[in-house]
């Protein structure tokens, strides 16, 4: 999801603008708040569903291209690898027979990713880390050639000043380095987007944070990587640590890493969590922004 036709600015004065535009982001948002700009009292939910491309001999397969041309639809987009792609399904309200509608769409769309990548010898994986993944899979001949994924792959390795390193210890114990963002691209997931009220946010927000361990408990299912037996769920572990910008520097360690829970419950409003990102981390890149969020408002 997310807009693609970026150009990103990775020079320190343009990252500057770039932050501050953010900040008069959040004074809006603070308005729009304050106003009762934001709908009230409607329950959405949209989900995503990643999905591995692999070949007849069950091995990823860099084929997305190839894939989301024969389908020709935005429901279809691509992800960091070109061995991976995502499916974005309608949002739909909160109640009835939402969850059964949910399932029949989801089936259905993945039937025709299916078939798009059967028609170039693929097929489609559901699985949260790919059990046949090498880490020669993971090269940057395999990056999905978008200029915000080269993007985020040279921000992250400029801030880390070095290569990335994995260490996961569970039944065995994985420690590598590798030299590009790709690591980020052995996790897939089904990710659901929640729509409730402004002033329902927090309650709900923490609720959220609340059961993300018993939910974890019972859906974990990436047990293996590189063929390691390590948590019972990796992705957490993979994903905290394949785009970590800190340093191996014992000062550099003290900061939060960039994939968290935070660090306490929310109490204000939505904006205290933008906020407290904003402060804590530097942005990664940047793009020009020539409008104003105010004069927006106030053009209604």
């Amino acid at each position: 999801m997310g807009r693609q036709d970026i150009t990103p600015e990775l020079e320190p004065a343009a990252i500057r603008r770039f932050t501050k535009a953010l900040l008069d982001d959040l004074r809006a948002l603070e308005r729009i708040l304050a106003e009762g700009m934001i709908e009230s009292g409607a329950r959405r939910f949209g989900a995503e569903q990643e999905v591995f491309l692999v070949g007849q001999d069950w091995r990823p397969a860099p084929i997305a291209t190839q894939v989301l041309a024969q389908l020709d639809d935005e429901r279809f987009t691509t992800e960091l690898a070109l061995f991976n792609a995502e499916i974005n399904l309608e949002p739909m309200r909160l109640g009835g027979e939402c969850f059964s509608q949910l399932e029949q769409e989801l089936t259905k769309l993945l039937g025709q990713i299916d078939a798009a990548a059967r028609s170039v010898g693929g097929t489609v994986v559901m699985s949260g880390i790919l059990p046949s993944l090498s880490k020669s899979d993971l090269s940057i001949e395999n990056i999905t050639p978008r200029p915000r994924y080269f993007a985020l792959n040279e921000a992250v390795t400029r801030l880390r000043g070095g290569p990335l390193r994995l260490h996961i210890q569970g039944t065995d114990e994985l420690n590598i380095e590798h030299d590009s963002v790709m690591l980020e691209a052995c996790n897939t997931s089904f990710q659901v987007h929640f729509q409730v009220s402004a002033d329902e946010f927090v309650r709900l927000y923490n609720v959220a944070q609340l059961i993300a361990a018993p939910v974890v408990a019972a859906a974990a299912n990436s047990p293996l990587l590189f063929g390691k037996r390590l948590w019972k769920e990796t992705r957490i572990a993979l994903f905290q640590q394949s785009i970590d910008t800190r340093s191996a520097s014992p000062h550099m360690r003290e900061f939060s890493p960039r994939v968290r829970f935070g660090e306490r419950w929310l109490k204000g409003s939505v904006v205290d969590a933008f906020e407290e990102d904003i402060a804590r981390f530097t942005v990664l890149m940047a793009r020009e922004v020539s409008e104003s969020p105010f004069d927006v408002l106030a053009d209604g």
